[in-house]
């Protein structure tokens, strides 16, 4: 497909053929790929594909699987951060993650909120992402209720001794991209940066703008630093550090957010007769955000810190069984806890009048086994997980401005267990045919933000519910893989999934919602990734239909039959890419989003959108290429949130000229 700057999506391969090197998400630095994970049906995206979108952000290369979402339709450069949850196959219904995200196996999600830090998350950092759509069972799978995103590090092979990219774009934006990767002894290391800014654009339609509205202005950075040492010949220890910064302005001067964070992990490895995969980590994050009245245009909330801790690790252990099998058997455990600390401001007299702290921890504890058993053309396996959870020290207090309390509420401490379970099999029916199928079971505690943290997006507030319960999954799907010739790949897979308890933002007033469990949410669809390559030709094309419906009883009955807020019924993402061995590179990628609701009573719609992205890539000598990129080409409106007529719109056509170094 197109190189470095070209865009597209690379579907996973036919699930029949045995995996290669570079279809293994945990290249070069992983225990090997299973041979059953193709039974629960996955994607991947390669390095070139990560490199190469024309908004140079991961959020978008990951929507080119269809079904992925994020809680709205704004990137990282116009969301609020903590929109920024992802799911799939539209369980959706509120911004927290419903999707496990690991990078080289350590969750990256916010400990406090559950969103995904996604501007600290740079394709060039990268080498492949697999996605894998249904519930989990291995190292972590609490919390995975609608599927896993593996991101996986830059191997040494992908990385230049020095490379670095610099663009300016519309708006007055710029992106700046730089790492330097030596070799040290055995190993390698590679220290990496992006700095980012833009005046941003107008969220607010000309025909809605009022003196105080404000460009969506952004600016962020970060650095990462990942190093490799070997211990021996069959083992390595890993060490990776991350630190990022992130600051947004939306809609009105004044409603700024930032994010904040430092984190870190250390690996071992160890590819003996014993596999061994260990590894821990230590997360620390922040996140401010000031609340503008769309009425006063004064601030009414201030919600001045969200300091919040994860740690956590695992050990998986493969002893040697036979050739047959492959067995995994392990434990992990994570830990969040967190707090907020906001003031509330009077619109008219701009004075405090409340002050407001609220926090607690969860954690899980978890230990797991799997096993992959091969029978010549047939491939089965299956897994278990046993959690202990628990959800402690939650509280809730209000003060006045002089420091009189007013509220002091001390939740109960809930804890208890949970074993939930997955099975497949693969059947190879010839060359050109596989066959699958999976079952499987999951759960998600809720988070720290849905338990305790209430939220305004003026004039809406949703309340906290410190009662919530525990989201449960149930699933199934089949799937067949077809390589009708060679280069020419198409998976389908229809699926029924059922995630009961789930947690929705539910109006219960004008104006007022609350954090509610209702009774289920159930999906059922059908997806369809296809690829096909030709010469300097190739096009990759994802289509996703669910058709999603909350099931509700009691005070939320008025939303049974009603499809989750902010999911839609019918997803498309297809890329076209012309890539010779010499010369030019082109790319484009056409991207559709069906009709969708804003809000869990369907009042306010959001239309279905089309947009058009190009890249074009031309060599300047060996290393040098000068870019072209083009986001939504025809300047498509995308209407991101329309809360009674209130409208915000996503990206509109930004065009990007820059150098790379590679």
């Amino acid at each position: 497909m197109a190189g470095s700057a070209c865009a597209f999506a690379q579907s996973a391969p036919p699930l029949g053929t045995p995996p290669t090197p570079d279809d293994i998400v945990v290249i070069g630095s992983d225990l090997s790929l299973p041979p059953g994970t193709p039974a629960y049906g996955s994607v991947v995206i390669g390095r070139d594909r990560l490199v190469g979108d024309a908004s140079g952000r991961v959020e978008n290369v990951l929507r080119d699987v269809a079904g992925f979402q994020q809680f709205r339709r704004s990137d990282s450069r116009s969301a609020n951060p903590s929109a920024q949850g992802v799911t799939l196959r539209a369980l959706g219904g509120n911004a927290s993650s419903r999707a496990l995200v690991l990078l080289d196996g350590v969750p990256i999600a916010d400990p406090f909120f559950g969103h995904v830090p996604f501007t600290a998350l740079v394709g060039d950092r990268l080498s492949s992402v697999r996605v894998t759509r249904g519930g989990g069972a291995g190292a972590f799978g609490a919390g995975a209720v609608a599927g896993t995103i593996e991101l996986v590090s830059a191997a040494r092979r992908d990385l230049p001794p020095v490379a670095g990219s610099l663009f300016y774009g519309s708006d007055n934006a710029q992106e700046v991209t730089a790492s330097v990767s030596p070799d040290l002894g055995g190993g390698f290391a590679t220290l990496s940066g992006r700095f980012e800014r833009g005046d941003g654009y107008f969220t607010t339609p000309a025909s809605q703008r009022v003196p105080a509205a404000a460009r969506a202005r952004y600016r962020d950075w970060s650095i990462g630093l990942r190093a490799v040492a070997p211990l021996g010949t069959q083992t390595d220890v890993q060490f990776r550090a991350l630190v990022f910064d992130d600051s947004r302005t939306l809609r009105f001067r004044g409603a700024d957010s930032s994010a904040e964070g430092q984190d870190a992990s250390i690996r071992l490895v160890h590819r003996g007769a014993w596999g061994v995969d260990a590894l821990a980590y230590v997360q620390a994050r922040n996140f401010t955000n000031k609340v503008i009245s769309a009425t006063s245009f004064r601030l009414t909330l201030d919600q001045r810190a969200t300091p919040a801790t994860g740690i956590g690790g695992k050990i998986e252990l493969r002893p040697p069984i036979g050739t047959a099998h492959l067995l995994r058997i392990g434990a992990d455990i994570r830990v969040a806890d967190g707090q907020l600390a906001e003031d509330a401001y009077s619109a008219v007299t701009g004075l405090v009048t409340a002050r407001r702290s609220a926090g607690g921890t969860t954690r899980t504890l978890g230990l797991f086994a799997e096993d992959d058993w091969t029978l010549g053309r047939l491939i089965l396996t299956g897994g278990v997980r046993g959690d202990f959870w628990a959800i402690s020290d939650g509280r809730f207090g209000e003060r006045t401005a002089a420091g009189l309390a007013t509220t002091d509420q001390r939740f109960t401490n809930r804890q208890g267990t949970e074993v939930t379970g997955r099975l497949g099999a693969l059947f190879h029916a010839g060359d050109a045919v596989a066959l699958r199928a999976a079952g499987y079971t999951g759960f998600r505690l809720p988070t720290l933000n849905e338990l305790y943290r209430p939220f305004v997006v003026f004039p809406v507030t949703t309340q906290a519910n410190a009662a919530l319960g525990l989201e449960r999954l149930r699933g199934v799907e089949g799937g067949i893989d077809l390589t009708p010739a060679p280069g020419i790949n198409i998976s389908l897979t229809g699926f029924y999934n059922r995630l009961e308890g789930a947690i929705a933002n539910v109006t219960i007033a004008p104006n007022l919602r609350q954090r509610r469990n209702v009774d289920a949410i159930v999906a059922r669809g059908l997806e369809v990734t296809a690829r096909a390559v030709r010469g300097a030709w190739s096009l990759d094309a994802s289509y996703a239909f669910t058709d999603s419906r909350v099931l509700a009883s009691g005070l939320s009955a008025g939303l049974d039959g009603l499809r989750p807020a902010q999911s839609a019924a019918h997803a498309l993402s297809a890329t076209l890419g012309w890539a010779p061995v010499h010369g030019p590179r082109l790319s484009t990628t056409v991207r559709y989003t069906g009709a969708q609701f804003e809000d869990d009573l369907q009042t306010d719609a959001l239309p279905a959108a089309t947009t058009l992205d190009a890249v074009a890539e031309i060599p300047l000598g060996k290393r040098f290429a000068l870019v072209g990129r083009a986001e939504n080409l025809f300047d498509a409106a995308v209407v991101t949130r329309n809360q009674g007529g209130s409208i915000d719109l996503g990206t509109p056509r930004r065009l990007w000229i820059g150098l790379r170094l590679r």
